[in-house]
C-alpha cells in the first residue's frame, strides 16, 4: 500500500509505550484497524535508544501485519502515548527524535489511555501495570496523579508489589522478618537457594523485572499468606485513594487498565469498584485520536 499523504486521506499509527512493552496499531482516518505490532518496553526513563527502537520495531511489525511495505512508515502520522514523558526533559528528548514518520505527536500514556478508554469523551482512568498512575479530564480541568516512576513511586503497581515482596523475603532470610510463602516463591522463581541468589537477579534491574513477581505475590495473598496479603492491601489501598482523588473532578466515566486492573479489583474499595466502567477502546486508539486532532488543526 502506498500513496501520497494528504490531510484528506492520512494513515495513522497509535503507539502505547510503557515499562514492559510497546504496542503500535495502524489505523485509517475513520479508525479502521489495518495492523498491529508489539515490541519491547518504551519508557524514556529507562533509555531513549530502547524507546525509539521499540517504537520503530512495533510500527514495522504493524506494517507487516497490515500487508504494507516497510517504506510506508514514512506515510504514517504517529501519535505516541509514552510513560515518562511527563518529565519535561524526556518529553523534549522524544520531540527532538529524528523519527521516520510523516509527522509525530507526543503525549503521556495516561492521556492517550484516557482518550481511548472513553472514546474521546471526558473521564478518568487509572493504569495499573508495571507502573501506576491516574488521570482525569473533565471540561477544562485535568488532574494527573502518580507516574513518578520506579522506584520513586508507582505504588500498587506490579513493580512495587515485586519490590516489596523481595524486600521482605531478604529480611526473612536474614532472620529479621516473619516467615512467608513469598520466600519459596522467589527462590523458585529465580531458581536460587539463598538471599544472594535473589540479589544477583534483581540488583540494578528494571521495573519490568520486579513486575514479573507480581502474579506470585497475588497468588500468595489469595492463598492466605499474611505478608503477601498486607502488601497487596497496601498497594490496593493506594490505588483506591488515587481513584477517590480523581473522582473529585466528577468524571462521567472511570476505567482501569493494565495487567493488574482485574487482579487488584477484589482488593479495592467497594466505592471504587462500583464506579468502574469498561474501557471502550485501547490506548493505541487514544493515541490515534490525539494525533488526528493535532494533525488536522
Amino acid at each position: 500500500m502506498g500513496g501520497v499523504l494528504t490531510k484528506e486521506r492520512p494513515l495513522y499509527v497509535g503507539v502505547d509505550g510503557g515499562g514492559s512493552k510497546c504496542r503500535a496499531t495502524i489505523y485509517t482516518a475513520d479508525g479502521q484497524v489495518l495492523g498491529t505490532g508489539v515490541a519491547g518496553r518504551a519508557n524514556p526513563l529507562h533509555g531513549l535508544a530502547q524507546t525509539f527502537e521499540s517504537i520503530e520495531a512495533s510500527t514495522r511489525l504493524a506494517l507487516r501485519d497490515a500487508g504494507m511495505a516497510q517504506t510506508d512508515i514514512k506515510l504514517l502520522v504517529a501519535g505516541l502515548g509514552l510513560a515518562g514523558v511527563n518529565v519535561p526533559r524526556l518529553y523534549q528528548d522524544v520531540i527532538n527524535w529524528q523519527h521516520p514518520f510523516a509527522a509525530m505527536y507526543v503525549t503521556t500514556d495516561l492521556h492517550t489511555a484516557c482518550i481511548g478508554a472513553h472514546r474521546g469523551a471526558d473521564g478518568a482512568v487509572i493504569i495499573t501495570g508495571t507502573g501506576s498512575c491516574g488521570y482525569a479530564h473533565v471540561g477544562e480541568a485535568s488532574l494527573s496523579i502518580g507516574g513518578h516512576g520506579f522506584a520513586l513511586g508507582d505504588k500498587g503497581s506490579g513493580a512495587w508489589l515485586g519490590l516489596k515482596a523481595a524486600e521482605h523475603v531478604l529480611l526473612t532470610l536474614d532472620g529479621f522478618a516473619e516467615p512467608t510463602k513469598l520466600t519459596p516463591m522467589l527462590l523458585q522463581h529465580f531458581d536460587v537457594k539463598d538471599a544472594l541468589g535473589i540479589v544477583e537477579h534483581l540488583a540494578g534491574k528494571s521495573s519490568s523485572c520486579y513486575a514479573e513477581l507480581a502474579k506470585g505475590v497475588l497468588d500468595c495473598a489469595v492463598s492466605g499468606d499474611k505478608v503477601a496479603a498486607a502488601i497487596v492491601q497496601e498497594g490496593a489501598g493506594y490505588i483506591s485513594e488515587m481513584a477517590r482523588k480523581l473522582f473529585s473532578l466528577n468524571p462521567v466515566r472511570f476505567s482501569m487498565i493494565g495487567g493488574l486492573a482485574e487482579p487488584l479489583r477484589p482488593w479495592l474499595g467497594t466505592d471504587v469498584v462500583a464506579k468502574i466502567s469498561e474501557t471502550l477502546a485501547p490506548p493505541e486508539l487514544g493515541a490515534m485520536y490525539f494525533a488526528q486532532q493535532e494533525f488536522t488543526k
